[in-house]
């Protein structure tokens, strides 16, 4: 293959970070530079894991040609003979090197050193000196390039002060040592080591968190009454958040109101004043006189340069959280919708699938001809429910080999690691593919545990990861800047596992092309013979607490409310939002009426018409014949018909008013089904966010 592989999974891996981007991100309205910066961390995290197992495949087969170079097996020549007795003639045993079959996916020399130098260091690059900058620059609310770098500059460097004080601590702990002589390349071991320990102490909580939620939410998924009341609660918060983020910019609205009131057109502070009003939403812009009548005389208002920014700053938050709990909602609606719809048909006789709102996405080709109610109905009521249990039994047996080979990983007599004792079994038989496939399954479950939980985890309103392209830009720098901490420590902590990492293993092995990039750990014995060794242990424990939704339970103390099965406030909220999604399906019902019914009369009206319009040449001739009877007759009709269509409009305008709520702000929701972003566009590279 010579680097044919390598060059297939760097297409495939930038097409999946491309994917999750594009899936989080909006690519058409967010900053270049916050878009760039996200798919790059996220691009070369993905390249570390997919590639690691080529490196071992590369590293084990270097290694079976080290030791025929070094310790060569013996082998019995026997040569038979052309006599009719058969008999063969022995020869002494010789010794001749064994047969090392080269891997499919092998990788010439040279080529993954400078490969794994340039992405490490570029993605070290990124989560500790570019993407935190940029994240201050994105959230900042200055009105000016000049503004926004100075004030991310003081940001970042409180920030950097708090890892340079552990950096220093480090350093001087090593230039005390009597043994030890400070070199550059001890220097960059010194460093790695204290970015891969920051790392591996996350690392096990996500780690943990994630071995035990990705099994059971999968098996309790597979229950459709579990799931429409967890929905019916999530509907409960998320009204509840919905309602606070209109507040919230309400509020915000009032004091850009105020400040539209108080500074006049040849104000110097004016122009600042004008980039506020441009991000806000548009009904706000139009209402903006009905504002400042609302608000008048209820505040007084003295404004400054760093007021303003602040309430730059406000807006843009207030904005992007009142679209991502819009957005939120419509997505929630529908899902609440989709399992009332799987419990009717349950019960129904019928083996057709049916949508109580069917949206134009169900009329595509794949509805029409693959994926059809018949088909939907047999994998919603049949079949799901067996395909998630299995699945999650599947992944808690991986969780259970992580689990114990995490504890045991460290023994190498006997050998107790599961992943170790696989890989091990494959190399006596030179069997790659099997390699390469442990490997790559393993490291993929560990991403998986981790990289989920980094993108369910909720900071606040800080950090949260909004699918439908409602991410905001420092959430996104923020998950790239996790990615890139937490990918190596990863790495180090899986070759750990398959006894690939000197280390921690202690035995004379080639390294990987990964692990010599690293540099040896040996410099900090405390950490590399203590900490990353007994550390991971601690999984265990994580794995009981979030077992028994001790973190859960926690938060629910604290007043964030959490889904607990065997608890009131659970319940009560439960029963809240089964009755919010019964009133927001009568509105949507009612509204789908009212347009089916506009729709019917529209098409009668326009036949009506075109009636008309046809016998206009026949009934000229008869009006100018006719009586004065005839013409009193005709303004009868005339009056009676447009009684009728007065009755008529006056019934469409009150459900134009019932469903004034939905229609009259934005939803985030497009004709079609599909769900738009709310963010302004953007053309330059640094404009505001």
């Amino acid at each position: 293959m010579s680097g044919a592989a390598l060059a297939v999974v760097v297409v495939v891996v930038f097409l999946l970070a491309l994917y999750l981007l594009q899936r989080y991100g909006d690519l058409r309205r967010q900053q270049r530079m916050v878009l760039l910066g996200t798919l790059l961390s996220w691009y070369l995290c993905f390249l570390i894991v997919f590639i690691l197992p080529l490196d071992v495949g590369t590293t084990i087969y270097k290694q079976c040609i080290h030791d025929n170079e070094n310790h060569p097996t013996p082998v019995t020549q026997a040569r038979r003979t052309n006599h009719t007795d058969d008999k063969s003639s022995v020869y002494p045993t010789v010794s001749i090197p064994k047969v090392c079959e080269k891997p499919w996916s092998y990788i010439p020399d040279g080529i993954l050193p400078v490969f794994w130098r340039v992405v490490y260091w570029t993605s070290q690059f990124l989560t500790w000196l570019l993407l935190p900058f940029m994240q201050s620059y994105a959230r900042s609310g200055a009105f000016s390039r000049v503004g926004k770098i100075k004030t991310a500059l003081i940001e970042n460097a409180i920030y950097y002060g708090t890892y340079l004080l552990i950096f220093i601590s480090l350093l001087v702990y090593v230039a005390a040592h009597p043994q030890w002589k400070l070199s550059w390349r001890e220097l960059q071991t010194i460093g790695i080591t204290a970015a891969n320990t920051w790392g591996l102490f996350l690392l096990v909580l996500l780690l943990g968190y994630g071995l035990v939620e990705i099994p059971r939410s999968y098996w309790l998924s597979s229950s459709h009454a579990y799931l429409l009341d967890k929905t019916y609660f999530k509907a409960a918060k998320m009204a509840t958040e919905k309602a606070s983020a209109e507040e919230n910019i309400a509020d915000v609205m009032e004091e850009v109101a105020g400040a539209h009131e108080s500074v006049t057109h040849n104000h110097c502070l004016r122009k600042c004043v004008d980039t506020i009003i441009t991000k806000c939403p548009t009904e706000y812009q139009n209402q903006m006189g009905r504002i400042v009548e609302s608000s008048r005389g209820e505040q007084n208002v003295l404004l400054s340069k760093r007021g303003l920014v602040q309430l730059h700053k406000n807006v843009i938050s207030a904005v992007q959280r009142r679209g991502q709990a819009q957005v939120q909602w419509s997505i929630l609606l529908d899902q609440a919708f989709h399992l009332e719809d799987i419990a009717k048909s349950q019960t129904s006789t019928l083996r057709h699938f049916i949508h109580s709102f069917p949206s134009a996405q169900l009329h595509g080709w794949m509805h029409r001809f693959i994926y059809t109610p018949a088909v939907e109905w047999y994998w919603e009521c049949v079949f799901r429910q067996g395909f998630y249990r299995l699945l999650a039994v599947l992944l808690c047996l991986l969780s259970a080999a992580v689990v114990w080979s995490e504890c045991t990983f460290f023994s190498t007599r006997p050998v107790l690691s599961l992943f170790a004792v696989f890989v091990q079994m494959a190399e006596k038989q030179h069997n790659y593919i099997c390699i390469e496939m442990v490997c790559f399954v393993s490291i993929l479950f560990l991403c998986v545990c981790v990289y989920s939980t980094v993108f369910r985890i909720r900071v606040f309103n800080y950090y949260y990861l909004v699918p439908h392209h409602q991410t905001d830009a420092y959430s996104l720098q923020f998950s790239g800047m996790l990615f890139c901490r937490l990918t190596p420590p990863l790495c180090l902590n899986f070759l750990g596992l398959i006894h690939m990492d000197s280390a921690i293993s202690h035995q004379d092995r080639i390294q990987t092309s990964y692990t010599s990039i690293m540099g040896s750990m040996h410099v900090l014995y405390f950490i590399s013979d203590g900490f990353y060794i007994y550390y991971p242990m601690l999984v265990l424990l994580l794995c009981f607490a979030t077992f028994y939704s001790l973190g859960s339970r926690c938060l629910n103390l604290f007043g964030f409310h959490q889904y607990i099965t065997d608890d009131h406030l659970t319940s009560d909220l439960v029963d809240e939002g089964r009755e919010l999604i019964r009133r927001e399906r009568r509105k949507r019902q009612k509204a789908e009426d009212g347009q089916n019914r506009r729709s019917t009369w529209r098409e009668r009206y326009e036949y009506q018409g075109a009636t008309g319009r046809s016998r206009a040449g026949y009934t000229e001739f008869k009006d100018n014949q006719s009586s004065p009877v005839t013409e009193i007759k005709s303004n009868v009709i005339t009056f009676n018909r447009r009684d009728g269509e007065e009755e008529e409009e006056e019934q469409h305008r009150s459900l134009l008013r019932d469903n004034s709520s939905d229609e009259g702000s934005p939803n985030g929701r497009s004709t079609g089904g599909r769900y738009r972003s709310l963010s302004p566009s953007r053309t330059g590279i640094f404009d505001d966010v």
